[in-house]
C-alpha cells in the first residue's frame, strides 16, 4: 500500500462529518481515495488544493473517544498514552533540551554573556528595562531618549520586542533584565519546537515520532542555536506554524473573514516580536503557494476567492492595528532608510549548508570562521549527512505535490542567502540574484543570510514528512525501527545541540546599584559610561538597564540614520562624536593622548550637547589607568566613590554655550 493510499483510506465520511466546520473539509496531502493513477495507486500530486494538508488524526481522535483504541476484534481497548500525555512529553523534553542548551547562562543570567560578542544581550536587556517603562510609567512605546541622548533612537526600526517585553514585566521586576533574557531565550527554543511539533501532529503527518522530529529540528536546527545568544527575537517563532497553517486554511476556507481576522491578530504580534522574521513568513508562504499552483493550475478557480477576502480583511485590519507604529518607524524621528553597508551584503558560503554548526556537537568554530558573517549568524550549517538526507528524501517522495512544493521553497531561499556574491570555502564565484533585489522596499532591511531560516524549517517538514512515509515501506517492522533510527542519528547527531559558550563579563558597579548616581544626575541630565557606549562598548546600556532606565546616556549601541538626519541609510550607532572615538581608542589601544586646548573645547562642547552631569569609570575596566589619565586632561581631576572614578562635570556644562 501506497503512503498515499494509507492516509487516503484514514479519509471517510464520519471523518469529514467530524472535522471542524470552520476547516476545510478534504483529504490529505497525497491525494483523494478516487483520484487513482493507472496502477490503483492515488496519486500524491493531486490534492484539492493548497491547504488541504489536514491530517486524518483529527478526525480519528474525534471519531473515538480519548484514552481508548479499537482492536481487530471492534474491542475497546485502553491506550497507554493518550494525545494530551504524549503532546506534554514532547513538549517537557523540549523544554529539557532548552534548559540543556542554555544552563551555562543560567549558572549566573548577570556574570555570564556569549563569549564572542556582548553587544546584542545588552542591546536586548536595555529594550526590556524600556518595556518595564511603557508598563510603568506610561512611556512612549515606539521612541526613547533614555539613550544616544539627545537624539533618541527609533525603538520600532530597532526590533525593541515590546510583544516579549511586555508580558514578562513582571520577571524583569523581580529578578532583572539579565533573567528576563535567558528565559526568554529558553522559551523561544522550546517554544518554537512546541508549536511545530504541534502544527505538524494536528495537520501534516499522524506519527507523534514525525511530529517530533520535525518540531525538533524546526526548534533546535544549527541557525536557531546560532542566534539564541544574542536573538531573542529572532529564535521566538512560535507563532510562525500557525500564521502558516492559517495562510494555507483560508484557500479553501467557508468562513475567510473570521478566518483573516485571526490571521491578523497573529500578523500583528508577531509584528512587535520581530519584523524581519514576519517577512520572511510571508514569503516563504507566497512562494510555497506558487509552487503549489505551478503544478496545480486549476485550484486557482478555488482558492483565489476564499483567499481574497481573508487576506483583504487581514490586510485592513492589521493595517489599522500597525499604521501608527509603521508610521514611526519608516517616517518618524531618527528613522533610517536601508540597513548599514556592514551587513547588507551578509551572506552563506555554499560550503556553509555542508558543515555542522559551530554550537553543535560535530561543530568546529575555526573551520567555520569563513563560511558565515559571525558566529551570530550561521543560518545553513545543516551538515554533509542532513543535507544528503534532505535531497534524498525530495528524491524519494517526488511524486508528492506537498514535497515538490517544499523543495522548491527551500531551495528558491537556500539561493537568495547566499547573498551578493556567490562564494564557495570564501572564494567568490559569481554575482548572486540578491543583488538585483537588495535595493527593493523592504528587501532592503533584510540581512540575505536569514533566508537560510525558510530553509531550516523546509528541512524540518521534509524530515516529519519521511519519517511518517517510512512507515509504509515493504519491510518488516523491526528491520524498519532500525533503519528509521539510524537514518536520524545519522542526520541529526552531528548537528545536536551543545550548551551554548559563555564568557564572564563585569558587574553592574556599585556606584549604580546603590543609587550612588542619584546624587548627580538629574532628569534632563546624562550619566556618561566611560567609555562611551556604542557597538563595542555596552556595559553603560546594562548599567541604565539594570535601574530600568532611571538615567539618560548617550551614545549606545542601536540602528540610526547617518549624521542623524531621518531618512539617511542607516548605521551603527548615533552621530560621530570626537571624545567617545577619543575614549574609545584610549580603551583599545592604553595609549594616552596628549590633548591640545583645541580638543579640550571639543570635549567640552559635546558633553554640554549630552547635558552631561557625570562621567563615571569603573576601576577594574581594562585600561582603567590611562583612560583616567585621559579623562583628567579634559575635565579635570576625579574622585574614586565606591568601585568607579566619578568626574562631576555639572559646573562645566550647566554653563552656556
Amino acid at each position: 500500500m501506497t503512503p498515499a493510499e494509507t492516509r487516503a483510506e484514514s479519509w471517510s465520511e464520519s471523518d469529514a462529518a467530524a472535522a471542524p466546520a470552520s476547516e476545510p473539509v478534504a483529504p490529505p496531502v497525497g491525494g483523494g481515495a478516487g483520484d487513482r493513477t493507472p496502477d490503483g495507486a492515488a496519486r500524491a500530486d493531486e490534492a484539492d488544493a493548497p491547504g488541504a494538508a489536514v491530517a486524518a488524526t483529527e478526525a480519528t481522535d474525534a471519531a473515538a473517544p480519548s484514552g481508548e483504541a479499537r482492536g481487530a476484534d471492534g474491542a475497546a481497548r485502553p491506550r497507554r498514552w493518550t494525545r494530551r500525555r504524549q503532546d506534554l512529553t514532547v513538549f517537557g523534553l523540549f523544554l529539557l533540551a532548552a534548559v540543556w542548551v542554555t544552563s551555562q547562562i543560567w549558572v549566573d543570567p548577570a556574570g555570564r554573556v556569549a563569549s564572542l560578542y556582548s553587544s546584542d544581550p545588552a542591546q536586548v536587556q536595555f529594550f526590556l528595562a524600556h518595556s518595564v517603562r511603557v508598563v510603568l510609567h506610561g512611556e512612549f512605546p515606539f521612541f526613547t531618549e533614555q539613550f544616544n541622548y539627545p537624539d533618541g533612537v527609533n525603538l520600532m526600526a530597532n526590533t525593541a520586542i515590546l510583544a516579549l517585553g511586555i508580558p514578562m514585566v513582571p520577571v524583569t521586576l523581580l529578578f532583572g533584565p539579565a533573567v528576563t533574557f535567558v528565559v526568554l531565550v529558553t522559551l523561544a527554543l522550546a517554544g518554537t519546537a512546541s508549536a511545530w511539533y504541534f502544527v505538524l501532529s494536528r495537520h501534516v503527518v499522524r506519527s507523534p515520532l514525525a511530529a517530533a522530529v520535525g518540531g525538533w529540528f524546526c526548534g533546535f536546527s544549527p541557525a536557531m542555536l546560532s542566534h539564541a545568544n544574542w536573538h531573542p527575537n529572532i529564535i521566538s517563532q512560535f507563532l510562525l506554524p500557525f500564521i502558516v497553517w492559517r495562510v494555507l486554511v483560508i484557500t479553501r476556507s467557508r468562513r475567510p473573514w473570521r478566518d483573516g481576522v485571526l490571521l491578523a491578530l497573529m500578523v500583528t504580534a508577531q509584528a512587535f516580536i520581530n519584523e524581519e522574521i514576519l517577512l520572511f513568513t510571508a514569503l516563504a508562504c507566497g512562494v510555497f503557494l506558487l509552487a503549489v499552483l505551478a503544478q496545480r493550475p486549476g485550484l486557482w478557480s478555488a482558492a483565489w476567492r476564499p483567499l481574497a477576502k481573508a487576506l483583504a480583511i487581514c490586510t485592513v485590519l492589521a493595517g489599522s492595528l500597525l499604521a501608527y507604529p509603521l508610521y514611526v518607524q519608516f517616517a518618524g524621528p531618527m528613522a533610517y532608510h536601508g540597513l548599514s553597508d556592514a551587513v547588507r551584503d551578509y551572506g552563506n558560503d555554499i560550503a556553509a549548508f555542508f558543515a555542522p554548526g559551530s554550537p553543535t556537537i560535530g561543530g568546529d568554530e575555526r573551520a567555520n570562521v569563513n563560511l558565515a558573517p559571525n558566529y551570530s549568524e550561521e543560518n545553513a550549517f545543516f551538515g554533509w549527512s542532513l543535507a544528503l538526507i534532505a535531497v534524498g528524501i525530495v528524491a524519494w517522495l517526488r511524486r508528492e505535490m506537498l514535497v515538490r512544493a517544499l523543495a522548491a521553497t527551500g531551495a528558491f531561499f537556500a539561493v537568495l542567502s547566499l547573498g551578493e556574491r556567490v562564494s564557495w570555502w570564501h572564494r567568490e564565484l559569481f554575482t548572486g540574484p540578491w543583488e538585483w533585489l537588495v535595493r527593493l522596499p523592504l528587501l532592503d532591511a533584510v540581512v540575505p543570510t536569514r533566508f537560510g531560516l525558510i530553509t531550516s524549517v523546509v528541512v524540518g517538514i521534509l524530515l516529519a514528512l519521511a519519517v511518517e512515509r517510512s512507515r509504509t515501506l515493504p519491510v518488516e517492522r523491526r528491520t524498519l525501527r532500525t533503519l528509521t533510527v539510524a537514518g536520524l542519528v545519522l542526520a541529526l547527531l552531528p548537528i545536536a545541540p551543545m550548551p551554548l559558550k559563555v564568557t564572564s563579563r563585569p558587574p553592574v558597579p556599585d556606584f549604580i546599584t546603590a543609587d550612588r548616581w542619584r546624587g548627580y544626575v538629574g532628569e534632563d541630565q546624562t550619566l556618561v559610561p566611560i567609555p562611551v557606549p556604542n557597538m563595542g562598548h555596552t556595559h553603560g546600556m546594562r548599567w541604565a538597564a539594570s535601574t530600568n532606565l532611571d538615567f539618560k546616556i548617550p551614545g549606545g549601541y542601536f540602528l540610526a540614520p547617518r549624521n542623524g538626519n531621518t531618512g539617511d541609510p542607516g548605521r551603527f550607532g548615533g552621530r560621530p562624536s570626537g571624545v567617545g572615538r577619543l575614549l574609545e581608542e584610549v580603551a583599545s589601544t592604553g595609549r594616552i593622548p596628549k590633548l591640545d586646548d583645541r580638543q579640550r573645547r571639543r570635549s567640552l562642547d559635546e558633553l554640554r550637547h549630552w547635558r552631561a552631569a557625570v562621567l563615571v569609570l569603573p576601576v577594574g575596566q581594562h585600561h582603567s589607568e590611562q583612560l583616567r589619565r585621559t579623562v583628567e586632561q579634559l575635565v579635570g581631576p576625579g574622585r574614586r566613590e565606591l568601585d568607579v572614578w566619578v568626574w562631576d562635570v555639572r559646573a562645566l556644562t550647566d554653563q552656556p554655550t
